[in-house]
């Protein structure tokens, strides 16, 4: 009798683009849901806790509603969206039942990660509904969702769940079989990529639409911060038979980038604030040249600040700049933006950034 392998990942995130799952109509491809939908439920039967976040409501909706009269885009992209989202997750349930598994709605906006209060209750749930053996499906809500409150695509959405939820592996099922080597001319497929590889734009392809939202650009990006957070993040293409299992089986498909040793708790979330902060701070050289060195970890004392922007309160996002403005990291501030302004410059005061609250940009 052959041994079955034990899955590589116990928890995992995967999420599912919408040219995975919809046709060259636009409908949603009931061969290809059914398959991946039918996998993830043998996963989950070995032990493997799963969330799954899937686009789609938009496709989907244009099957539903025939727009009429004039709407602007953002006003018919909510149309779409919210008509859609019902279909998709209805397909979702439908096809998860022929499994005996429940499946869970969650809609998310990306002010939801903003505060850390509200992030833990997001945790919470989510962990309690994996405990429950109910599979969450979370989308964006795209409903409500315009300009600031939109994450670049559901990759940015995916990878913030996949920090949040302390998952092993984070597999992006997209339309293409991965990254792929165009300095050498023969398009090989680079099977894995270090964290520290920088420079994307010579693995992928400028001729094709991939560096607007949701392109192979941000996706990179994106794997590349969870690498670095100790999360192995894998692209690969959704719609070849039998993926997630051969991902899970350890067998070498797509492109892999390889995790560092993990960070855990309150640095994930602040690893993933770039844009949520509620104010900033600008430092001086000799601070910048502390924090950023690799000798030992440092916290960010008053001493080294320069100037505060923006208002701000204890346990509150902030930036770290330097002086010509770009930026350093992020961390939760141990105390207000009045009483920074007040001990900025002055030694010998308590840290405004903890070392353990502080995520470096490499």
């Amino acid at each position: 009798m052959k041994h079955q392998q034990q899955p590589i990942y116990r928890k995992i995130v995967v999420k599912v683009g919408t040219n995975v799952i919809t046709g060259k109509n636009g409908q949603l491809d009931l061969k290809i849901l059914g398959s991946l939908t039918t996998q993830i439920a043998e996963l989950q039967k070995q032990g493997i806790q799963i969330i799954l976040v899937s686009s789609g409501a938009v496709g989907a909706g244009r099957s539903v509603v025939k727009l009429s009269g004039t709407l602007a885009p953002v006003a018919a992209r909510q149309v779409l969206a919210s008509t859609g989202q019902i279909k998709l997750i209805s397909t979702y349930n439908d096809l998860f039942l022929q499994h005996g598994l429940i499946t869970a709605q969650i809609l998310v906006t990306k002010g939801d990660f903003r505060d850390r209060q509200h992030y833990l209750n997001m945790q919470t749930c989510f962990t309690s509904l994996l405990q429950q053996n109910i599979i969450p499906v979370v989308n964006e809500n795209d409903a409500v969702s315009v300009t600031e409150l939109m994450f670049t695509d559901n990759d940015e959405l995916s990878g913030l769940i996949a920090s949040m939820m302390d998952v092993e592996g984070y597999i992006i099922l997209s339309h293409v079989d991965g990254l792929f080597d165009l300095k050498t001319g023969n398009g090989a497929i680079i099977s894995e990529i270090d964290p520290s590889t920088k420079h994307f734009h010579q693995y992928i392809n400028p001729g094709k639409s991939e560096f607007g939202r949701g392109g192979m650009l941000t996706k990179c990006h994106i794997a590349q911060k969870l690498s670095r957070l100790g999360i192995t993040v894998h692209i690969a293409n959704g719609r070849t038979p039998g993926i997630l299992l051969s991902i899970l089986n350890g067998e070498k498909t797509g492109t892999k980038f390889l995790a560092q040793k993990p960070t855990h708790g309150p640095k994930r979330w602040i690893a993933n604030s770039e844009g949520l902060e509620k104010g900033a701070v600008t430092i001086n050289k000799g601070a910048e040249e502390a924090l950023v060195g690799d000798e030992r970890a440092n916290s960010l004392l008053p001493v080294g600040i320069e100037s505060v922007d923006g208002r701000f309160l204890k346990g509150d996002i902030i930036k770290v700049c330097s002086t010509d403005g770009a930026a350093i990291g992020y961390g939760m501030a141990q105390y207000s933006s009045e009483k920074a302004l007040q001990v900025m410059g002055k030694n010998g005061q308590k840290p405004l950034i903890h070392y353990d609250y502080l995520y470096i940009i490499s």
